[in-house]
């Protein structure tokens, strides 16, 4: 593999591991010879990950940990560390949605719920933001590693109906490109946070918003397609090349880039 993209023996650990897109780029990284730590807050689907991985060949190690509760991070830390003797790259895949933050067709912003509004916002912002504490921690102390962020469509563009998740990754993008400043000034140049922020990926979460039961497109679907210049929505395995280039040398002099990955959608006017 050219040096410049070269990620053997980098200690990766992957928040959200056992979603789409978490637990996909965490399989590639894995192929890429990575050392991949999946992190997940409950335990059976960890397991279950974590083995099917292993069965395929993989080296892989996974800790039951809450991206929102620090102590419960900062232990995993220290186990890692102790192990591996290094942190080289944080991927913040955890994130979500609930039904209350999300305005449905027949609804406006009044009918908003502030109990799921709350916990959108916390999960996908704090959810970001104290990993990258506690594990930027130990990358100061190294002068070394790469935070990757998860953003999204919804910060540059307003999508209708997803109110909370809209505002949380607002926030966690301009975080992010604080996160960098920070880390680049007080720590050295050996330190990048960045973000990708997906256009349209069909996961769990999203699939009935999306499409219907018979495979044909909702009205949303058809909407997203219809502005998205690509004319489909995006395969997982298509974030795996953006977030690779950001984990290795190859992208030594970029921190506080968010990497739009969205068959056009952020550039495409409609018209």
């Amino acid at each position: 593999m050219n040096s410049l993209f070269n990620i053997e023996d980098s200690v990766i650990l992957v928040t959200g591991a056992c979603g789409v897109l978490g637990g996909s780029i965490a399989k590639y990284l894995l192929q890429k010879g990575g050392k991949v730590v999946l992190l997940h807050y409950k335990e059976g689907p960890l397991c279950r990950v974590v083995e099917e991985l292993k069965e395929q060949g993989f080296p892989v190690d996974g800790y039951v940990c809450n991206v929102l509760e620090e102590e419960s991070l900062r232990l995993v830390a220290e186990k890692i560390v102790e192990k591996y003797q290094k942190i080289d790259v944080l991927i913040n895949a955890a994130g979500g949605n609930k039904p209350g933050a999300t305005i449905g067709e027949d609804q406006t912003i009044f009918n908003l719920k502030m109990e799921d509004f709350k916990a959108v916002t916390d999960l996908n912002l704090n959810g970001t933001v104290i990993p990258s504490i506690v594990f930027g921690e130990v990358m100061a102390k190294q002068k070394k590693g790469v935070i990757i962020n998860y953003s999204s469509m919804a910060v540059d563009r307003v999508i209708t109906r997803v109110a909370g998740y809209s505002a949380a990754k607002a926030a966690m993008e301009n975080f992010t490109r604080w996160m960098a400043v920070e880390m680049a000034t007080k720590f050295g140049d050996g330190i990048r946070v960045n973000a990708i922020a997906p256009g349209f990926f069909v996961g769990n979460q999203n699939r009935r918003l999306l499409i219907n039961e018979d495979g044909s497109y909702t009205q949303r679907g058809n909407d997203i397609i219809k502005n998205t210049p690509m004319k489909r929505f995006g395969e997982a395995n298509e974030l795996h090349g953006a977030i690779h280039f950001l984990c290795s040398e190859a992208s030594k002099f970029i921190t506080g880039a968010v990497i739009p990955v969205d068959g056009g959608f952020s550039v495409f006017s409609g018209v």
